[in-house]
């Protein structure tokens, strides 16, 4: 599985405070993701995340 931050980002912070393993902000940028491939242990809290992120900023792919 792969995560896309797309532009419509708002550097909120909730995917990096569910899945601080597969996303990160850096002062005031958007979030971007830190893997290419997300381990399968971090699926769960990936998908989390995308479900979370509140202007759907966030793309999963098999």
């Amino acid at each position: 599985m792969k995560a896309i931050v797309t532009d419509d980002c708002i550097s909120c912070g909730t995917c990096v405070d569910i899945c601080p393993e597969v996303f990160d902000i850096c002062d005031g940028e958007k979030a971007f993701t830190k893997v290419d491939k997300i381990d399968p242990h971090w699926e769960a809290e990936a998908k989390e995340a995308c479900e979370a992120c509140p202007v759907d900023a966030i793309i999963l792919e098999q």
